[in-house]
């Protein structure tokens, strides 16, 4: 039987597969944090609208959630992202490795990790493989997501 963490994790990412960010952002504490190579010490609300911005802004995702285990303040989750890259069109397979902090039954801490090198590699083509592993590029990459997620809460406020 599963843990009341373990089924938290699996309906964050069935609603992922969903396209329903709205009930992943339910999934957090209203003090949550996340982080992941591009999305950066995202606290508060700002998790949940990352999550909402990229469902709403996905065509052709597929989400597969491999394996998962949780218990009573910790957990973690290997799962797979399939989509076209929005900028580019180009196919992305993104591989993530999820640890979680649980607090009061939801997600208190959370970060994502896979290769951004790879994942630049795969969104951006000749221009990431010459150049995903500089600071340079990374920073662009992280600087471009926030302000579309800064855009994107600014949107929802109006």
């Amino acid at each position: 039987m599963a843990t009341p963490n373990e089924e938290l994790i699996e309906r964050f990412y069935s609603a992922f597969a969903r396209r329903d960010g709205a009930t992943m952002a339910a999934c957090y504490t209203a003090d949550a944090t996340f982080s992941d190579p591009v999305f950066q010490n995202l606290s508060g609300d700002e998790p949940g609208a990352m999550w909402r911005m990229l469902t709403e802004r996905a065509e052709d995702l597929r989400i597969e959630l491999l394996e998962h285990e949780a218990g009573e303040g910790q957990g973690s989750a290997h799962w797979v992202a399939d989509y076209s890259y929005a900028q580019t069109g180009r196919p992305v397979r993104n591989d993530i490795r999820a640890s979680f902090g649980f607090r009061d039954g939801l997600i208190g801490e959370h970060v994502d990790d896979f290769d951004l090198y790879a994942w630049t590699r795969q969104a951006l083509g000749l221009t990431g493989r010459l150049l995903g592993w500089t600071p340079i590029l990374r920073g662009a990459v992280r600087k471009r997501a926030r302000a579309a997620l800064d855009e994107f809460r600014q949107r929802e406020d109006t």
